[in-house]
């Protein structure tokens, strides 16, 4: 099932998952009925993350022309995800929604271009898969503070349970983005 959310574009997805005694089973990408309900893309690369509580990572992005549409699901733990539009034409610039996304609910997010996307670990550990539709280039990419006041993000835990990269620390403010 797929939802709409407040901001154009960004879609939860909610797979319907089979389970019996010997556990479950889902469908996790059909490109066939991507393109059906979305729009024709290719993902090019999967990507595939380990982090442990409190862990954050991002707001992350790649500027133009590099600028990547996103899978996003978290296959084991339990993820705060975040998204913000970065579409400076867009009537919801600068608004962000959150989401739970976790190996439980399998739940995933289709984020496209035009977006900063981040996440923070709630269980002990997470692993967290994402698809991508265009390689990574070093030179284009960019990202927001975690912490930005403008977007005043509430984490939900204590800032200093939050572990953070250097690179990710030394991000700009969405008012200094270009």
């Amino acid at each position: 099932m797929v939802n709409k959310t407040k901001i154009q574009g960004l879609l939860l997805i909610k797979p319907k998952v089979y389970k019996d005694e010997r556990g479950y089973f889902f469908e996790s990408f059909s490109n066939k009925i991507f393109n059906e309900n979305f729009k024709k893309i290719c993902f090019v690369q999967d990507n595939e993350s380990e982090s442990t509580r409190g862990v954050l990572r991002g707001f992350h992005f790649q500027k133009p022309p590099h600028d990547q549409a996103k899978l996003v699901r978290c296959i084991k733990g339990k993820v705060l995800d975040v998204v913000v539009d970065i579409r400076k034409s867009s009537k919801t610039y600068g608004k962000f929604e959150k989401f739970i996304l976790s190996g439980e609910n399998k739940h995933q997010l289709f984020i496209p271009s035009g977006f900063a996307h981040a996440f923070l670990v709630l269980s002990d550990k997470a692993i967290f898969a994402y698809k991508v539709d265009k390689l990574y280039a070093p030179e284009y990419d960019s990202g927001i503070l975690w912490n930005d006041p403008f977007l005043s993000v509430d984490w939900g835990i204590d800032k200093e349970k939050i572990i953070i990269s250097d690179k990710d620390k030394n991000l700009v403010s969405i008012s200094q983005f270009k």
